[in-house]
């Protein structure tokens, strides 16, 4: 990337903001563009404060670029994106759409779309090359399809235009510091440690614990997201750890890392989502020598303590009206 003049949407994000932070260590020359305020962008990266559902700020934002990573997003508990479905649909289809066409009309080379796990089906393992048989599930619907578009759109796109350099990431679950902390929307990791360090007590988790998903530390993936760019697979690559964890034995491990006595009280009246998420990642070891590097403990352990640290503020990663 050194000397590349390079576009991160949603740079000040828990993705975006390790994305920027290896990019400028390869001498690329990076732009980020997103809601929040430059607070969150290194010394010497130019900054704007943009709303990408704006096809003219799509067009402004990949002016002169020769690489885009889009990694803006709208992060959402189930509960949110099941009360504000028209909103997480509309706002990520529009903004997906119009950056890949400006993309394009600017004559960007290079064009990274970030999906997500929300574009499959349940399954207890999910296989790349599955998701066009199936739909998405229940509990992501909405955002999953709006997704789902992307990758579409990215498809289109090669047939019509010849444009082969878009290279498609289907993240897991992702956490880690810059995460969504805000209690009205924030995903299970950050409330969690949100809860805890708020001195709720006892605790109480929906469901029974059983759940297994796929968690990554946002590092880790965006240490995948810049080889896929650099590789250029020319496939969908999931980017998990491929190591199921189950809601109980993640909860337990928060609170160890928090070091905090608290009383786990678990609402079985509740539902537990799908029972299992757990991606295949012979793909990304295949064609990116991609695995993920950090375990679960030490990414709770720096993810509490960037959260204890920091001036925080709740970050919703919303370009909802």
């Amino acid at each position: 990337m050194e000397g590349c003049n390079v576009l991160v949407t949603g740079g000040t994000g828990m993705i975006g903001r390790f994305v920027v932070d290896q990019l400028i260590e390869s001498g690329a020359c990076v732009r980020v563009a997103s809601l929040d305020d430059e607070s969150r962008v290194p010394p010497d990266v130019e900054f704007m404060q943009v709303d990408l559902t704006q096809m003219h700020n799509c067009l402004d934002a990949c002016d002169g670029m020769d690489v885009v990573l889009h990694l803006a997003g709208i992060k959402g508990s189930p509960k949110s994106t099941s009360q504000q479905p028209a909103s997480f649909f509309y706002s990520t289809i529009t903004f997906n759409t119009h950056m890949m066409e400006a993309a394009r009309l600017q004559g960007v080379e290079k064009y990274l779309f970030t999906s997500s796990v929300g574009v499959y089906s349940p399954a207890p393992v999910l296989y790349e090359d599955d998701v066009w048989e199936t739909f998405p599930s229940e509990n992501d619907r909405f955002a999953g399809w709006a997704k789902r578009m992307g990758e579409l759109q990215a498809q289109a796109y090669k047939i019509q235009y010849g444009w082969d350099k878009i290279a498609i990431v289907r993240p897991a679950n992702v956490y880690g510091p810059f995460d969504n902390f805000d209690l009205t929307n924030a995903m299970v990791i950050p409330s969690i440690i949100y809860r805890i360090l708020s001195g709720e007590n006892p605790l109480v988790i929906w469901g029974d614990g059983s759940a297994v998903r796929d968690f990554i530390y946002a590092k880790d993936v965006a240490e995948g997201c810049i080889m896929a760019i650099n590789n250029m697979p020319g496939l969908p690559i999931n980017i998990g750890s491929g190591i199921g964890v189950s809601i109980k034995d993640l909860v337990t491990t928060i609170v160890e890392q928090c070091g905090v006595d608290v009383d786990v009280k678990w609402d079985t009246s509740k539902p537990v989502g799908d029972k299992i998420r757990l991606m295949d990642m012979a793909r990304a070891k295949e064609l990116l020598d991609f695995e993920s590097q950090t375990s679960l403990e030490e990414g709770i352990k720096q993810t509490v303590e960037w959260y204890r640290s920091s001036k925080h503020v709740p970050h919703t990663h919303s370009v909802f009206r």
